[in-house]
């Protein structure tokens, strides 16, 4: 008798399983293969725009996976240094070898955790409530919860060109019947398609015709423990290429060839739309003359180049043109072929916000079973479902990340609220708050959370208030230290350059100026500071107007979110309450009145009725 099992070892299910065993809950962990634990069947890269603070902002909440890539990384890089902090997030290359090596070991070494190596074929399922799982053997074992994590093993097809082979990313058996038992016990299975491009032997090309992409001088870290494994001067190079006009003509010629356009004629997966195929961006951007693409090597440990940017589904023999059309691989030697992959998922709206089903009692899903893409993604939806499975077993409050708190929170609630239609990314565009969704302040807004759930240990929070009452310390000395315009101060400043002094000015006010940072502040006060909190202290007086602007605005959403709306409300029984809003409404079962309202077809004028209903009507009909 186990009290959690967690379905399939990947991202999300290695968050899940760890964040259910540090809590105290005896665990199990199904794969269907140990070797393939937190795998990276596509590129292996942690981080990017948006998804660099989500890996901060699971390590915030006492997840595994920054403090993993820290200990993997092969390059990392801040991405738009140059632009404001709403926008920057780290992107690491990671080790395809290390990582999940590094991963398992963990995963073995957590006490209450356990990990079983067979596939999982059916729940036990009495009165729409968990009860255990069935191997694939026809084993059962008991539970209280079960998290499914399945990724894209659930009837698994890859397709090349028009052929279709009933397999996993890397040939394994797929899970067969799964989806259709979730179907069985309600659940709404839609398909969806991703794909990965090919792999170069490293030796076979020609890096003097690409542009040398190296990681930062400056050392950086995902985890707020700041341990740094790696040498800045060794870091591992990227290399950037172009599609060539040829290139393009290539796949023109051969559009009929894919396996999305034309290939095969049994396709329902719905692919991408913020990761395409490379005929994808041919055919929708057709008057763009090029397209960039990154050579990333895989591991230290063997000479596997990978081509972002470059996934099809063209036959091999077309994808042997299409490789050799680009420059510096006019003689590459292709080690693994590009593919696309077709899959079983659920539609996302029948999810709580707490990631439990609203179809199956104490049944939690996460990661691409839910109709995202990308690791981050999947391991944040694995920790929050590792959070949740295990506070209901305690009989506690589920914790439900608002949109003004973290991007977890603005993923999940895009998920349960508005669904998808192609696979899911995080983008910096779907937070309407993410000035206060930065990089550098994921531990201020999510760490007390981490540590209430029991998941971040007293040593980690201390050294958290401290790092909390340095940052108050210094803004606070900063406000009452003043400067005046005698002559030193002038010439000072006039070798930033910034305008000199008419009247005293306090160190505050001063670093307010977009051309003064923290360095010149230094100049005048002696501060004992880290570089993590003068970064805090730089942005949040900087950017306090649009700041205090956005919290202003999040403060509406909030209040709109705390409109709880009752669990047995009746949506039929609320006049004039338009047909559409009403199939949407009884659906999604909103929570509250600001989640109704970022269901898509529920007009202000819905939201207008329902809060007349709930104040007068509701009430009558319940005495």
């Amino acid at each position: 008798m186990y009290e959690v099992i967690v379905v399939g070892g990947g991202h999300a299910g290695c968050e899940a399983a760890l964040a259910c065993a540090r809590k105290g809950h005896k665990t199990l962990l199904v794969t269907g293969n140990i070797k393939n634990i937190a795998d990276m069947p596509c590129n292996p890269s942690i981080g990017g725009s948006a998804k660099g603070i989500v890996v901060r902002e699971i390590d915030a909440l006492g997840g595994e996976m920054g403090r993993n890539a820290d200990k993997s990384l092969l390059q990392i890089k801040m991405l738009n240094s140059a632009k404001g902090p709403a926008v920057q997030a780290l992107r690491a290359q990671a080790d395809k070898i290390t990582y999940p090596k590094n991963m398992l070991k963990t995963l073995e070494s957590t006490s209450n955790l356990e990990i079983r190596e067979t596939l999982v074929e059916d729940l036990i399922v009495e009165d729409n409530k968990i009860k255990g799982v069935v191997l694939e053997d026809g084993e059962k074992i008991s539970c209280t919860s079960v998290i499914l994590t399945t990724g894209t093993y659930l009837k698994a097809d890859i397709l090349i060109g028009d052929t279709r082979t009933r397999q996993g990313p890397h040939g394994e058996r797929p899970s067969n019947h799964l989806s259709d038992k979730l179907r069985e016990y309600g659940f709404d299975i839609i398909r969806l398609k991703t794909g990965t491009p090919q792999r170069i032997d490293k030796n076979s090309i020609d890096f003097s015709k690409t542009q040398v992409e190296n990681g930062d001088s400056c050392y950086h870290t995902f985890s707020f423990d700041n341990e740094i494994y790696y040498k800045a001067e060794d870091q591992v190079p990227c290399h950037l290429i172009y599609t060539q006009p040829e290139t393009h003509q290539i796949i023109r010629d051969n559009l009929n060839k894919s396996s999305m356009y034309g290939g095969l004629n049994d396709i329902k997966g719905v692919g991408p739309r913020y990761c395409p195929s490379i005929e994808d961006k041919i055919v929708r951007f057709a008057d763009k003359e090029r397209h960039q693409l990154f050579l990333e090597p895989e591991s230290l440990y063997y000479d596997d180049i990978y081509i972002q940017g470059f996934s099809t589904s063209m036959p091999k023999d077309v994808q042997e043109k299409m490789v050799h059309s680009l420059p510096g691989l006019e003689n590459a030697k292709i080690l693994k072929y590009a593919y696309a992959i077709e899959y079983d998922a659920i539609d996302s709206k029948q999810l709580k916000q707490s990631l439990e089903t609203k179809v199956v009692e104490n049944l939690y899903t996460a990661g691409q079973i839910n109709g995202t893409s990308g690791y981050e993604e999947a391991a944040c939806q694995g920790l929050i479902a590792g959070i949740n499975a295990s506070l209901k077993l305690e009989g506690k409050e589920p914790l439900i990340l608002k949109r003004n708190e973290a991007y977890i929170g603005v993923l999940i609630d895009d998920l349960v609220t508005k669904g998808i239609i192609d696979p899911y990314r995080l983008l910096t565009s779907r937070a309407e708050y993410r000035l206060l969704l930065r990089h550098d302040n994921a531990d201020m807004r999510l760490r007390e959370y981490g540590y209430q759930v029991g998941l971040v240990p007293e040593e980690k929070y201390h050294k958290f208030l401290e790092k909390k009452k340095k940052i108050e310390e210094v803004i606070d000395i900063l406000k009452n230290t003043k400067i005046t315009p005698v002559a030193d101060t002038q010439e000072y400043l006039s070798t930033i350059p910034t305008t000199p002094l008419k009247d005293g000015i306090t160190l505050y006010d001063l670093l307010k100026r977009p051309e003064v940072s923290f360095s010149h502040i230094k100049h005048f006060i002696d501060l004992d500071t880290s570089s993590e909190i003068e970064e805090q202290v730089t942005v949040s007086i900087k950017y306090e107007g649009y700041i205090a602007k956005a919290n202003k605005e999040a403060l509406k959403m909030v209040d709109l979110d705390n409109k709880k709306i009752p669990a047995d409300i009746n949506y039929d029984a609320i006049h004039n309450l338009a047909s559409e809003a009403k199939q949407k409404l009884k659906k999604i079962m909103p929570t509250s009145i600001g989640q109704a309202l970022r269901i898509s077809g529920v007009n202000p004028a819905d939201i207008s009725l329902i809060m007349v209903y709930l104040k007068k009507e509701y009430h009558h009909e319940s005495k």
